[in-house]
């Protein structure tokens, strides 16, 4: 029988590919896990749509899984230099956040900016990232919703770019930072980067890769040490919980499996306090 950790929990970017309904919010609770990390990707789940968020409510009490975030995916960059797709963007934000008008949840993640080698020009602007994430956190706050910046391979949202923004540039703001292991372990070294977001991790977002891609594979698939980078994230004193965020590598019913079977060695490598 598979056992449920209140620690863990899986985003729905598994299903990506296939419209969210009650079968897959079933499977990952038959799979161990008491909660999910939304992603707002149309047509997975369109938060404009009034009958979704009530639907997804019904689901996730029918299921007793728990809301946990939301990741705001958004057709341009929040942190754009374009005005209008920028506007865009952030209303597209505000749409993922009015889905706690029906289902709570604690943290929506947003992506400020693009990755540089996916990037195209005026895409990762500091202004514009700015003024994108003060309407941001004035919509969230207002929703009782914690907005947490996710680590990217760009400029705006390395590491020591993501720990300036939070603690010089945008300080009377409440923010925090996704720790992103499967991007962390691209851009260098992973210990080297949790410790660097030291004190800001609100949530987490862990898969594995080779370096070579962000593959979004299960932990223990790639090339992260897990056994070291949960000591260290032990050791910075997160004891939040870690969202499995990975594709479907062949069928999503054989990756959900990898997904419970990786969260059973993860929950012994990390030692959280009874």
């Amino acid at each position: 029988m598979t056992t449920t950790d209140g620690r863990f929990g899986l985003s729905t970017r598994l299903f990506l590919d296939e419209r969210l309904d009650e079968r897959h919010i079933a499977e990952i609770a038959r799979s161990g896990f008491s909660a999910i990390e939304l992603l707002t990707h149309r047509p997975h789940f369109d938060p404009t749509d009034l009958t979704a968020a009530p639907r997804l409510a019904s689901w996730l009490a029918a299921c007793a899984v728990e809301l946990h975030s939301i990741t705001a995916v958004t057709a341009s960059s929040v942190a754009s230099g374009d005005d209008a797709a920028r506007a865009r963007a952030v209303d597209e934000v505000r749409a993922a956040i009015d889905v706690a008008r029906h289902v709570r949840f604690r943290h929506v993640v947003v992506h400020l900016g693009t990755p540089t080698a996916a990037a195209r020009p005026g895409d990762n602007q500091p202004g514009a990232a700015r003024r994108s994430l003060e309407a941001i956190v004035e919509a969230a706050t207002g929703a009782g919703v914690r907005v947490a910046v996710e680590v990217l391979p760009n400029a705006l949202s390395n590491p020591d770019a993501l720990v300036r923004l939070i603690e010089e540039d945008l300080d009377e703001l409440d923010l925090g930072i996704c720790l992103d292991y499967g991007h962390a372990h691209m851009m260098g070294d992973l210990a080297e980067v949790i410790e660097a977001v030291s004190g800001h991790v609100s949530t987490t977002h862990v898969h594995d890769n080779r370096r070579r891609g962000d593959d979004h594979l299960p932990p223990f698939s790639g090339s992260i040490d897990w056994d070291a980078a949960m000591m260290e994230t032990q050791k910075i004193g997160y004891d939040g919980r870690l969202i499995l965020e990975v594709d479907a590598h062949g069928s999503p019913s054989v990756t959900l499996a990898q997904c419970a079977a990786a969260r059973e060695r993860l929950q012994q490598a990390f030692e959280w306090p009874s």
